[in-house]
């Protein structure tokens, strides 16, 4: 097995040994690493969004590297000069180019894990004006709800005739708490709020995500 790893490396160094299929295949690896993020990403949280750093904890370089190498075999014409360079000089390139994939790799998991961070505050955030003592719009949130006769209305447009006549802002607020509490232990991400039509008369308020592709009607 290590045999013909060791081989498939060869190859592949001899591959990129000459400039111009060099800049191809570090050209090929970039772009199929770019369109690769959610591929990243999913090995990313599969390992518990975890990496302990170095080459060799990458979750998807050696993939991209050995899936371009296959594409560039595909191309019917080779030129005689591909396996004429010495080896310690392939090596180098390819090694060039895998510490770019590295580099980009890393880049594209920075961003997720700030994105996540973002919206972790944005989640700290929504849930801190929701403990005050006025009651922000999910919607909107910008304008405070006002709930009567199990109305519940905002100044943005919001109109919400209730299921409850008996529903109270305390009520209302404990829905919202346990929803985005119950959507929180499996997603990182904020979700977001809007009113439907119901299949009757009565609008409803619908709680979504288009990070996890969930849904839920809260009221």
């Amino acid at each position: 097995m290590a045999e013909g790893s060791g081989s498939r490396r060869r190859s592949l160094y001899k591959l990129v040994g000459s400039p111009p299929w060099k800049e191809a295949f570090r050209q090929g690896c970039l772009e199929r690493m770019r369109t690769s993020r959610d591929r990243l990403l999913n090995k990313y949280r599969q390992a518990g969004g975890n990496m302990s750093g170095g080459p060799q904890n990458t979750f998807l370089v050696q993939e991209v590297m050995e899936e371009e190498w296959n594409a560039l075999q595909s191309v019917e014409s080779w030129p005689e000069a591909l396996a004429q360079l010495e080896e310690p000089l392939d090596l180098a390139m390819l090694e060039e180019i895998q510490q770019e994939l590295i580099d980009q790799e890393q880049s594209i998991i920075s961003e997720y894990e700030r994105s996540l961070q973002f919206d972790e505050e944005c989640l700290s955030v929504m849930l801190a004006e929701w403990e005050a003592n006025s009651l922000i719009c999910p919607v909107c949130t910008k304008y405070n709800l006002r709930i009567a006769s199990g109305v519940v209305m905002c100044q943005c447009g919001l109109y919400i005739p209730s299921h409850s006549p008996e529903m109270t802002e305390q009520k209302f607020r404990a829905c919202l708490e346990d929803s985005v509490n119950e959507h929180g232990a499996h997603c990182p991400h904020t979700p977001a709020f809007s009113v439907t039509e119901g299949t009757g008369e009565k609008s409803s308020l619908l709680m979504s995500c288009l990070a996890c592709d969930t849904w839920a009607v809260i009221l």
